[in-house]
């Protein structure tokens, strides 16, 4: 008789953040234009990459709360390797539980001069959201770009 035995992993959760992502692009834009800018903020699927391996690395690397990869990589560094070719910058939140939703991404950037003048800093037209959980960690990364 034939015996199967799961394999013990590391629990995670995959769910489908688009709602999320979506929100956060929606709300910085709305925070830009509070701000003056003009235009509405485009999604660019270089920066929306860069936002995905940062997340994933600040997600699996818990010694990791912001700006430098465990590489040590930028999000500049990051936009480049993904093909964008301006300049880029980002924000971070992370919330030590499964969930997170908008209004804990702004509690922490709104609050934060440094992320609210990344995010007011109306050169930068163009973003890239992701967001990823474990049962005890969501991490949301959101990679802006000025175009070159």
């Amino acid at each position: 008789m034939l015996m199967v035995i799961p394999a013990v992993t590391a629990p995670s959760a995959h769910a489908d953040n688009k709602r999320l992502n979506d929100g956060v692009v929606t709300n910085v834009d709305t925070i830009k234009k509070k701000a003056g800018c003009s235009g509405d903020l485009k999604v660019n699927p270089q920066l929306r990459l860069a936002a995905e391996w940062h997340t994933r690395d600040v997600l699996n690397n818990r010694n990791l709360h912001g700006e430098l990869g465990s590489d040590g990589s930028t999000a500049q560094d990051r936009a480049h390797a993904a093909g964008y070719r301006g300049r880029a910058s980002q924000t971070v939140a992370i919330n030590p539980a499964l969930a997170i939703n908008n209004m804990e991404v702004l509690r922490q950037w709104y609050f934060n001069p440094a992320t609210m003048a990344v995010i007011q800093d109306c050169a930068f037209t163009e973003i890239g959201v992701w967001s990823e959980n474990h049962l005890d960690r969501s991490v949301v990364v959101a990679v802006y770009g000025a175009p070159a």
